[in-house]
């Protein structure tokens, strides 16, 4: 075909759009290859220069850091003992030499020995202050890189350097001997491109038939007249699904910019059926689609048949004949569409009222002008909708919307009850839907109260359609919608779509009614598991805070697994405790009720923190087993965590262990606040090893602070951000009271809406007075005992407390004497003067008395006995010395004034 033009085929002129991209090609690839070659110089003699340096820092640290060389440094002559190992390991190294010097820079090792004893050429100082320096250096053998190191003494003082240094040449000389294989590579390459090239150019020759570039431009022109004076329109699309070409006439009936070539067709602003289609390439034969206000019929034909290229071809012709059918097509398009969106708009929440509000909003902006949804109460309060017909019900209206106000609506809250009589209350009754598409005629719709309906036509009520809300058969309440504004009625259409509307917002709403009724059953139960306020004891001063979870925000809002509980402990003492169980709703507080239970039950026996952890972590073990033993969901209270703390007030003492539980913070009363260092533990269930306590000493007034982890982990923030941001908003207030820390703590943690539990006890420490305890050494004698009765009877006559003197002495005598008779150590004695009278006998048995009825020709066992019936309570706890404490507690009479 060139000859046919007239031109010589010489392959050196190169006319043609094949030779000329393949003398582009030639070029490209060769600058490539010189610019990959260069590169490949360049990045050896830098690598050769950081070979250098890594190798003699590598060897000085090595030489440095031998056996014997700090004391080869300290010798009489560190020349003698370091010269010869200097050299060897030069040659065993690689390097150019190894220099040992002083602190004074003068050179004890040199390869050239005229050099030893002269001061080393280079920056030594970063060496001396116990830095490795390197540095690039000109030396009398060519460029090197020398790096020095200090020599430290086993007191961690600098007392020599080594340095070592490697020229780069003698680095590099390994890769520029490869510089003839690279090359000979490159060259390799450069061919194969080239021969490569040159195949890709004799594809493009056959295919463009040889035609340079004024020949193709003259048959585009030819192609592109023809294509645009069609009054048809054409799309071609690639196979990756861009728009390739687009004739006038597609232009304008799509309304497609002039500069579209290359746009992938779904960001062409196209309806998306139109682009979907163009997009798929699948084949289509006079398709109608509606685009704007035409209808167009689309064919679409594959171009890849017979070895054509990927892509398609679509032609559109205008049809605007069938602008009837585009009509309704767009009327179904929409309604369909309206309940798309009804489904996402519609139902979002568990909300009974918010449902309601979501159904009448929806409607009055894409359906009516006014929408009112009446439900009846039962449904309101959660509980199971009776089978009657909600027309005899009250229905208390839940929702209302609309452009005014003053329309003869009924408003918000009103109880409305539909007569029978009525079409609509006839209608209810049944379970239908009513349309009445005009209200101006008076159908019967009046009747249920005339002067509303009067209001309502005057206000321009003209149609109206009632749709029961019907949910598992039973009807939950009514939705009524209502066209003013717009001056067309409802038609069957709209009858069909409403009823539609109403019925998915109806599974909503008894969706919400259900979650309602069960989050009020776990919200009951879990306000009888907590606490109800704080117990009468002399301990601490003590606040609390609980703050449930926001509902939508996991699990059933307001049900969590936290809790805390103050628990009142013979000697005055109390335990605080806290403890968390993972997860929300039944399940949760259920668990978190059974654990609270457990350790009242628990601290009656009075054990210490880790054997009360201990038996409870037994317990959550034995419930996991026989939850998974009876086929249930196998959830358990895996993830329980529990804090167990006991503080004595008469000695000040705490004594804490921890389950898997955040640490406490104790705020000393000068203000300082610390965590305490309690020894962590597995969380309960898992079982396997020992809780550990922690015993420290509380002063009058500080502040001991348990909490959950719902308290300062948060997802927008990190755990140990939480922590310090709590010990930061403790500290510094030492005469904040308790209930201001709460306040203080949650204003500062807490945001507004708290994704989980939070639990918070705040408790300052209180010492009973000196004067309120008294204590006596007993000896093992059994004449001591009336002298302690007398001991007692003094002090109780100081504390004004004659009257409970005998029933205390005869107390005291049986508890010292069956100490004196059966146990061993020393005997003591305390009495503490509280909201209780409390005796406290210890001695070093670990054996504990059991309470028995004497029969009645028994000489003995009537003591114990005796103590229950004088005591309010009595028991036995055992002390870490393992001794015990027999104690008891009796209540005080309130003081009567005598006659003066």
């Amino acid at each position: 075909m060139a000859g046919r033009y007239g031109r010589p085929r010489s392959f050196l002129r190169m006319r043609s759009l094949a030779g000329q991209v393949f003398l582009l090609q030639v070029a490209i690839v060769v600058l490539l290859v010189a610019a990959s070659v260069t590169a490949l110089v360049v990045q050896s003699r830098a690598d050769s220069e950081r070979e250098a340096r890594n190798r003699s820092v590598a060897v000085a640290e090595t030489f440095a850091n031998a056996p014997g060389t700090e004391a080869a440094l300290q010798s009489p002559d560190p020349t003698a003992e370091l010269q010869p190992s200097a050299e060897a390991a030069r040659m065993g190294s690689g390097v150019d030499f190894i220099v040992v010097m002083n602190l004074d820079a003068i050179r004890f090792t040199h390869p050239l020995p005229d050099r030893i004893g002269k001061k080393f050429v280079g920056d030594v100082q970063p060496a001396l202050e116990g830095h490795v320096v390197t540095e690039k250096i000109e030396g009398t053998i060519g460029p090197l890189i020398q790096a020095v190191v200090p020599v430290t003494g086993a007191d961690g003082e600098v007392v020599g350097l080594v340095s070592a240094g490697i020229t780069i040449e003698n680095v590099s000389g390994v890769t520029e001997s490869q510089l003839p294989l690279l090359l000979g590579s490159a060259g390799g390459i450069l061919l194969l491109t080239m021969g490569g090239t040159a195949l890709v150019t004799r594809r493009l020759k056959r295919q463009t038939r040889g035609l340079g570039p004024t020949e193709m431009t003259r048959m585009y022109e030819h192609h592109d007249a023809v294509l645009h004076a069609v009054r048809e329109g054409v799309v071609i699309v690639s196979g990756d699904g861009r728009l390739l070409l687009a004739n006038d006439e597609a232009r304008r009936l799509l309304g497609l910019p002039l500069d579209v070539e290359g746009a992938p067709v779904d960001r062409l602003g196209l309806d998306p059926v139109i682009a979907g289609l163009l997009a798929s390439g699948r084949s289509a034969t006079d398709e109608v689609h509606s685009v704007g206000d035409r209808l167009l019929a689309v064919s679409q034909r594959a171009t890849d048949r017979n070895g054509g290229p990927p892509g398609s071809v679509t032609t559109l012709r205008d049809t605007t004949e069938l602008q009837a059918l585009s009509g309704k097509a767009a009327m179904a398009r929409g309604r369909l569409k309206l309940l798309y969106d009804a489904g996402t708009e519609i139902g979002t929440t568990l909300d009974v009222m918010r449902t309601c509000e979501e159904l009448s909003d929806f409607a009055t902006a894409r359906f009516a002008d006014y929408a009112t949804v009446d439900v009846a109460e039962e449904v309101l309060r959660g509980e199971e909708p009776t089978s009657a017909g909600a027309a005899g019900r009250g229905l208390r209206r839940s929702a209302l919307s609309g452009a005014r106000g003053d329309t003869g609506l009924h408003p918000l809250g009103a109880v409305m009850r539909f007569r029978p009589t009525t079409d609509i209350g006839a209608a209810l009754l049944r379970g239908e839907a009513v349309l009445d598409p005009d209200l101006s005629a008076r159908s019967g719709w009046q009747e249920q109260q005339p002067e509303r309906a009067d209001r309502m036509v005057e206000s321009g009520f003209h149609t109206l359609i009632a749709v029961p809300m019907r949910a598992r058969g039973v009807i939950l309440g009514v939705a009524m919608f209502w066209r003013a504004e717009r001056p067309e009625p409802f038609e069957d259409e709209d009858l069909s779509v409403a009823e539609e509307l109403v019925a998915r917002a109806a599974v909503s709403i008894d969706n919400a009614r259900r979650y309602s009724r069960e989050h009020n059953v776990a919200v009951t139960l879990q306000r009888s598991l907590l606490p109800r306020g704080l117990p009468d004891q002399s301990a601490i001063d003590a606040a609390y805070r609980y703050l449930p979870a926001q509902a939508g925000l996991g699990g059933l809002g307001g049900v969590g697994g936290d809790w805390f509980d103050i628990i009142p402990l013979p000697g005055a003492r109390v335990a605080l405790v806290v403890g968390d169980v993972v997860g929300h709703g039944l399940h949760a507080a259920a668990t978190m009720g059974r654990l609270r239970t457990a350790v009242h039950n628990f601290s009656t026996l009075d054990l210490p923190p880790d054997e009360l952890l201990w038996h409870l972590d037994e317990l959550v073990a034995r419930i996991d087993q026989d939850e998974t033993a009876d086929g249930s969901d196998g959830s358990g209270v895996t993830g329980a965590t529990c804090l167990y703390a006991i503080y004595d007030p008469a000695s000040g003492r705490c004594t804490m262990a921890r389950a898997g539980h955040l640490q406490p913070v104790v705020v000393s009363p000068e203000g300082e606040a610390v965590f305490a260092d309690v020894p962590g533990g597995p969380p309960l269930g898992l079982g396997g090893m020992p809780f550990e306590t922690l015993d420290v000493q509380l002063p009058q007034n500080s502040r001991l602070v348990l909490y959950t982890d719902g308290l300062v982990e948060d997802r927008h923030r990190d755990i140990d951000e939480g922590l310090e941001t709590l010990r930061e908003a403790l500290a510094g207030h030492p005469d904040r009271p308790p209930e201001e820390t709460c306040e203080a703590v949650l204003r500062v943690l807490v945001p507004a809406k708290a994704r989980d539990d939070v639990a918070l006890l705040v408790g300052r420490t209180l010492r009973l007075a000196a004067e309120d305890v008294a204590e006596w050494d007993v000896p093992s004698d059994p004449s001591a005992v009336a002298r302690v009765r007398s001991d007692v009877s003094r002090k109780l006559a100081e504390w004004h407390l004659v009257e409970e003197a005998f029933t205390t002495e005869l107390i005291l005598s049986e508890l010292v004497t069956n100490a004196i008779r059966y146990a061993t150590g020393p005997i003591r004695v305390r009495l503490i003067r509280d909201r209780t009278l409390i005796c406290e006998v210890s001695d070093r048995s670990s054996t504990s008395p059991h309470l028995r009825q004497a029969a009645s020709m028994d000489e003995g066992g009537r003591g114990l006995f005796l103590v229950a019936q004088l005591a309010e309570r009595w028991g036995t706890r055992y002390t870490d010395d393992g001794g015990k404490v027999i104690w008891t507690e009796q209540v005080l009479q309130p003081e009567v004034d005598g006659p003066e």
